[in-house]
């Protein structure tokens, strides 16, 4: 026992010492420590205005306790994204559609339509180098000559569309003498009657009945002459309606129902407004004329100024894509009207059905080159340099879901017409909606017919049909297909109906006249 203790006893005074000795420097510390702060307790802090020494220590503590607030958070992040990595690890599925399922709900396939162009633009150029193996360069830009004049000493479509400002002239001096009273109303519509009939009757004797007219020539023609028709018609209703509300309102002159005398800024002051019978000049008429729309107005929506560039870029984009049409006219469509010339002889249904369908894609595209050619590049041309203000001649037809939106959306001008002045008034006589539906279907085939017939001069009513056509085809598209099935039934349609119809013309034409010589 002694000897423990003996043995027990230096330890602790040993460590006694070393605690002692560390102590006597951490009584040192303290010392000099108390010392520090006795001293610095002497000095007085300077003095801040509205801040109490307490504050500085509260926000010192909102600090620490911001600090270990955003620890504690980042240490909880932390063990919550290793809880989630090893879920991760353990559950890889999830409840969810693939992505080509309509319930999905994804909608982004550019890569798609990328793949689509691409594919298209290639199955496209072998098929061009495909011809040019077969048949060499067909492009003839003289051989377009031929086309408008068989007889380069006689021009009778250029003579038939200049006979024209005799029906214009017309239908102003017809105007002006209801508009003075000198005439009554029944007598002004038997002479606007009777002019707008020889609008129909007139060229198409000629086209039928000159040798020297061709039928590009009588379609052009024929075709001025159908434009010139609609908006006389609409020249004649809306001075109509001026004299309507002039003589509700005697008293003083008024503007047209289809012009509100609201004010409204033609973009310059040297487009004064003008009221009825103001606007029965040849000036107002001849604007008309050449204005890109077939609804008449008194004042149109003027733009401030001609943009040049835009001006230029257009005309350029004219030029352009009417020798593009005309190439590929000359280099793909004729070689292949005239190879399916046979099996149209022969009778001949799986070759025919064959070439219908091969005819059918090179007419589509040539047909949407048309379209921007004429309805964006042409119209907006004119537009600017006329400074006409609207702009709309077309909207999304491409995205109709129904043959119905197609017909009302790709042919802004011809829409607004067959609105204004056909279908509204015959909804307003109490006419049925579908009736109304259906006189402007049939009132549209038979300018189709017009167009196609007499200056092939042979009657075949294949356009008339196709356009008929249109109104079950609408019901069946409306009734049973929606979204991208109606699209793409409208798709079809284009591709191959309306442009087959044209083609079995074009067909029996060669036919009828090419058949002895092959």
């Amino acid at each position: 026992m002694g000897d423990r203790a003996e043995m027990r006893g230096p330890a602790p005074r040993k460590r006694r010492t070393t605690i002692s000795g560390g102590g006597a420097t951490a009584v040192k510390q303290q010392q000099a420590n108390g010392s520090k702060r006795h001293d610095a307790a002497d000095k007085k802090p300077p003095h801040c205005p509205g801040k109490a020494p307490t504050e500085r220590q509260r926000e010192t503590q909102e600090r620490q306790r911001e600090t270990r607030g955003r620890q504690t958070e980042t240490h909880g992040r932390q063990e919550r994204s290793a809880v989630e990595d090893i879920n991760h690890r353990l559950n890889c599925h999830v409840l969810q559609e693939s992505l080509l399922s309509s319930a999905s709900g994804y909608s982004n396939y550019r890569g798609i339509l990328n793949w689509c162009v691409v594919m298209l633009v290639l199955s496209n150029a072998r098929l061009f180098l495909e011809n040019l193996i077969k048949y060499g360069i067909l492009v003839d830009p003289i051989q377009v000559v031929s086309l408008f004049l068989k007889d380069p000493y006689s021009w009778p479509a250029a003579c038939l569309i200049i006979m024209s400002n005799a029906f214009i002239v017309a239908a102003l001096y017809t105007e002006r003498r209801l508009a003075l009273g000198t005439i009554s109303e029944t007598t002004g519509l038997i002479l606007h009657f009777f002019y707008l009939a020889a609008m129909l009757i007139f060229p198409s004797a000629v086209v039928l009945t000159v040798t020297s007219m061709t039928p590009v020539g009588g379609v052009f023609s024929l075709g001025v002459y159908s434009v010139l028709l609609l908006k006389l018609y609409s020249y004649k209703d809306t001075n109509r309606w001026c004299r309507e509300i002039r003589r509700a309102k005697a008293k003083r002159l008024t503007r047209s129902y289809s012009c509100p005398s609201v004010a409204h800024s033609n973009g310059s002051a040297v487009h004064a407004h003008v009221s009825y019978p103001g606007n029965l000049t040849h000036r107002d008429m001849y604007y008309f004329i050449f204005a890109p729309t077939l609804c008449y107005e008194l004042n149109f929506p003027r733009s401030p100024r001609i943009r040049k560039r835009f001006l230029m870029r257009r005309l350029f984009e004219m030029l352009f894509f009417m020798q593009l049409l005309v190439g590929l006219i000359q280099q793909w469509m004729v070689p292949t009207i005239q190879n399916s010339m046979k099996p149209f002889q022969e009778m001949d249904f799986s070759r025919m059905m064959e070439r219908l369908l091969k005819l059918a894609v090179p007419n589509h595209l040539i047909w949407l080159i048309f379209f921007y050619w004429f309805f964006h590049s042409s119209m907006n041309f004119v537009a600017e340099l006329m400074q006409f203000g609207d702009r709309e001649f077309y909207r999304d037809w491409w995205n109709s879901e129904t043959v119905t939106y197609f017909w009302a959306n790709w042919n802004i001008p011809v829409h607004k017409w067959c609105l204004r002045h056909f279908y509204k008034p015959m909804m307003r006589k109490g006419i049925n909606k579908f009736l109304a539906q259906t006189a402007v279907f049939l009132v549209s085939a038979f300018f189709h017919e017009y167009l196609v017939s007499i200056p092939l001069k042979m009657f075949r009513l294949w356009a008339f049909m196709g356009m008929m056509a249109q109104v079950p085809l609408a019901w069946f598209v409306g009734r049973f297909l929606n979204g991208n099935y109606g699209n793409a039934a409208v798709w079809i349609s284009l591709i191959i109906g309306q442009p087959v119809a044209v083609l079995m013309y074009v067909h029996d034409y060669y036919v009828i006249h090419y058949a002895t010589t092959t």
